[in-house]
């Protein structure tokens, strides 16, 4: 099923199937636990439709989650300010949320290693590193739940960690991938039969990938309006750049959901979004490369997405 369909019916799921529940907010939600959605990126990229997305308010977020920023400065330089009601609340004056996603996907345990003479542990760059020289590895995962800092962030993350797995592309994978290739060349390949592991180290050698790498996300709050179509575009943005990093093709995203929930003051703008109908995905675009050298020289501007059709943006309050 369509992933948008996915959203879709599960804000029919949370609608006839939640319970109200209190929250830390005091606005109220109806909620259910444990959902999965899932998508293939081959089937285009997964930007919800039935409204409008604030798209570089998604960029935005996710470079400055990868160049390790906990500083709200990054945010409001590139107006983007999904984080000033945490901020706001939280009393601060020197624009920094304490050591939340970007500290920990990138400096993870800084201040205690740093007493030892050692930085923290980079886990994008080893992430990346080990996705070269082990990509069969079971312990390709990010973490951002340090719960020796969860007191000392403004916000603990909702989404507090993600896994990468990759498998081996068959040789006529491979050769529909080439089949794509703009500027293929049929006189990549000598005249003659050829082994399978002749034709493998051909492709290989014309940059065709090996493989293909999926993603999986782990939430524990799932703000069903605002944030879960958030959540599904940068994660998806992130599997992207990771494939282009490491020359995979992006296959699966998928999300595995904790307490699902839709606030109390949104529910007539799910009422909304439900009755419309989605409009064929979009695709992304980027030209940037090199993440671990030149992400400091990334903008959101160098990222956009292509074909996007979308009905009206359905404004809502953000509950903080």
């Amino acid at each position: 099923m369509n992933i948008e369909l996915q959203y879709l019916e599960l804000l029919k799921d949370i609608l006839e199937n939640g319970c109200s529940k209190g929250d830390r907010t005091g606005t109220g939600t109806i909620s259910v636990f444990g959902r999965q959605i899932r998508h293939k990126m081959s089937e285009g990229f997964p930007v919800i439709t039935t409204k409008k997305m604030y798209f570089k308010g998604v960029i935005t977020e996710l470079l400055w989650f990868l160049r390790g920023d906990t500083n709200i400065k990054f945010l409001h330089d590139n107006d983007c300010h999904i984080w000033d009601g945490d901020y706001n609340k939280s009393g601060r004056t020197d624009g920094e949320l304490g050591p939340v996603y970007g500290k920990q996907w990138r400096n993870w345990n800084s201040s205690f290693a740093e007493f030892e003479g050692v930085k923290g542990v980079d886990q994008i760059k080893n992430l990346i590193n080990d996705l070269k020289k082990n990509p069969d590895s079971r312990r390709l995962m990010v973490s951002a739940w340090n719960v020796t800092e969860i007191d000392k962030m403004t916000l603990p993350p909702c989404h507090y960690g993600f896994q990468v797995y990759t498998k081996e592309l068959t040789l006529k994978e491979r050769f529909e991938l080439w089949e794509k290739l703009p500027n293929k060349d049929v006189m990549d390949f000598p005249i003659g039969e050829l082994t399978d592991e002749q034709y493998h180290k051909v492709l290989t050698d014309i940059g065709v990938p090996k493989r293909s790498i999926s993603l999986m996300w782990n939430q524990r709050s799932c703000d069903f309006l605002l944030g879960i179509p958030f959540n599904i575009a940068s994660y998806a943005t992130l599997l992207e750049i990771l494939a282009k990093e490491v020359n995979m093709v992006p296959d699966e995203l998928i999300g595995n959901l904790g307490d699902c929930h839709i606030y109390s003051n949104h529910i007539e703008q799910v009422k909304e979004q439900i009755s419309r109908t989605p409009y064929k995905l979009p695709t992304l675009k980027f030209e940037v490369t090199n993440l671990l050298e030149n992400l400091m020289d990334w903008k959101p501007s160098d990222f956009s997405i292509l074909n996007y059709e979308s009905h009206p943006a359905i404004k809502a309050p953000l509950s903080n």
